[in-house]
């Protein structure tokens, strides 16, 4: 994670309440007249001083508004300093077996920090995903200093240099002032100073939050939202390739309208677990009245080590007499044993059953309660037998974009309703027999459509994709400066304060700061490190 810092320039101590010693950092510092780099095996920055009258006349024209904004952000920082060091604490007690912990704050920590590791590890990162990162921790970083340097020239403090800096593989920025002007400012401005950053990043959450909330009427007269799910990419890894691409709306999941990527989602989820199992297959709980004449003429499964098996390109289906739906609630209660049998069971192309009248209670609110099974004599209701982990599943989607279909926004309607539909110039639909988890996250959707043409699609969702990642890294950033730890900002914050609220003396004041930085970094330490375990287990 990318760090920020006040970078204070070498005088007559590194902060309020110690002698005149030089300044301890990890990074390089000269001073800049107005542009400048320096390049070393493990860091490189570029220091420039282009911002500093400006960030000086602003800051001391708006003093007063300044000053008022971050005496409140004094008070966040401190209660924020203090939650965070109490909840790093009680963690570091659970780690140790000193006890079992409390339940809600057990729900929020393995939920969200440890899941949220779990979910990034567990799926590949792409480069688009890293540069999302890099942008996002650039972004996050830089309004953490200018937090800095607006709460430092409110106090009349000028900046000597910004700088942007590469330490290793960390993006990061900082700006540097001397130390001196430190030592003769009240240590409340001093402490203004250093939480400044911290305000700044959980205002930074609000703002890019709000914005996500307000994007869809931002974007409102360009663009379309939470109407049709619109397919940006398909990896040439996904088994939908070939059957969508770039440009395609998703209209319907199983006969289900899905607006939201949320949607798309869950959806996958609930058709991933509608299968029951008898014997070793899987039987769905969707069927389709298909006629008696087309099941006599399909081909018959054959058995192979006592499993039912189709040739290439085929389904296994398996028929059930229609019931009325008031004596029985799913489409496998009226056989008696839950056996296949050479009888019930046929092979047949799996978009041959398109468009036919549905039966079953898998289809959620697409079947009426009294329709469940209402084939007629000459029909029997059939489904499909599903392997292990395999789910079957209909989607329907739509072309608006396309050359040739002159009809925008066409939700496949009457292509679905025929008999035998055939894929038109405006979409169609097509059965996907598989993994339904690895199918739902193997294509890039968005929510928004543009209103016009296709070529914009992409803005909204990398607009959002970047709100997302920076309200993350700005509150990791926000969250990890507020620990008691060596060469954050909660250790300027904990020095500052203890002058400013204790009446320790000076040395046992020296005492309980080393004491507590130390005791706060090797507790972060065993947090990571089981974070870290937690991942790899």
């Amino acid at each position: 994670m990318a760090e920020g810092n006040i970078q204070l320039q070498p005088g007559t101590g590194r902060r309020p309440g110690r002698r005149a010693t030089p300044s301890r950092t990890l990074l390089p510092l000269r001073r800049v007249s107005h542009l400048s780099n320096s390049i070393s095996c493990w860091y490189c920055d570029f220091k420039t001083s282009v911002f500093n009258e400006p960030l000086f006349h602003f800051g001391r024209k708006h003093f007063r508004w300044l000053r008022i904004w971050f005496y409140i952000g004094m008070g966040f920082s401190l209660t924020t300093f203090i939650g965070v060091t109490v909840i790093m604490l009680l963690e570091a007690a659970k780690v140790l077996n000193l006890y079992n912990g409390i339940p809600w704050l057990n729900n929020i920590l393995n939920g969200s920090i440890l899941g949220f590791y779990s979910s990034v590890f567990k799926y590949s990162i792409s480069v688009a995903d890293i540069g999302y990162m890099c942008i996002s921790s650039i972004i996050s970083v830089s309004v953490h200093e200018l937090g800095h340097a607006l709460a430092a020239t409110s106090e009349g403090i000028p900046i000597e240099y910004t700088a942007l800096f590469l330490a290793v593989l960390f993006p990061g920025a900082l700006v540097a002032f001397n130390q001196d002007l430190l030592q003769i400012i009240p240590r409340v401005s001093t402490l203004r100073i250093y939480c400044a950053g911290i305000w700044h990043n959980a205002a930074f959450c609000v703002v890019c939050a709000l914005t996500v909330f307000l994007l869809p009427f931002i974007l409102y007269p360009l663009y379309s939202h939470g109407e049709n799910l619109m397919v940006l990419d398909v990896s040439a890894e996904s088994p939908l390739y070939g059957y969508l691409s770039p440009g395609y709306l998703i209209t319907k999941l199983d006969g289900n309208r899905v607006h939201t990527t949320k949607e798309w989602m869950e959806m996958a989820y609930l058709l991933d677990k509608q299968i029951f199992q008898t014997t070793n297959h899987y039987i769905s709980n969707k069927g389709y009245c298909v006629p008696n004449l087309v099941i006599a003429q399909s081909k018959n499964a054959e058995i192979v080590d006592n499993e039912f098996k189709c040739p290439n390109g085929l389904t296994l289906f398996t028929t059930f007499s229609c019931v009325d739906s008031s004596t029985s609630n799913d489409i496998g209660s009226n056989e008696p044993d839950g056996q296949l049998t050479m009888e019930n069971s046929y092979c047949f192309p799996a978009k041959g059953v398109l468009g036919e009248k549905k039966c079953g209670n898998g289809w959620n609110n697409m079947v009426k309660n009294d329709t469940r099974c209402s084939c007629t004599e000459d029909e029997s209701c059939s489904t499909p037998i599903d392997m292990p982990g395999v789910s079957w599943v209909e989607i329907t989607f739509s072309r608006p974009y396309s050359s040739e279909c002159t009809q925008a926004g066409n939700d496949m309607g009457s292509v679905y309703n025929k008999s035998r539909p055939e894929e038109s110039k405006c979409g169609g639909s097509f059965v996907f027999i598989g993994d339904m988890i690895s199918m739902s996250r193997s294509i890039w959707l968005t929510e928004y459509q543009p209103r016009w043409s296709y070529g914009f699609a992409y803005f909204p969702d990398l607009v959002e994709k970047l709100l997302v990642n920076s309200f993350h890294v700005s509150l990791m950033l926000a969250l990890l400066n507020s620990l008691p730890v060596y060469y954050l900002d909660g250790e300027s914050i904990l020095e500052v304060a203890l002058c400013c609220f204790g009446s320790l003396t000076p040395t046992i004041r020296a005492a309980v700061l080393r004491s507590s930085l130390v005791a706060g970094t090797l507790v972060c330490c065993l947090l990571f490190l089981r974070i870290l375990l937690f991942v790899i287990s």
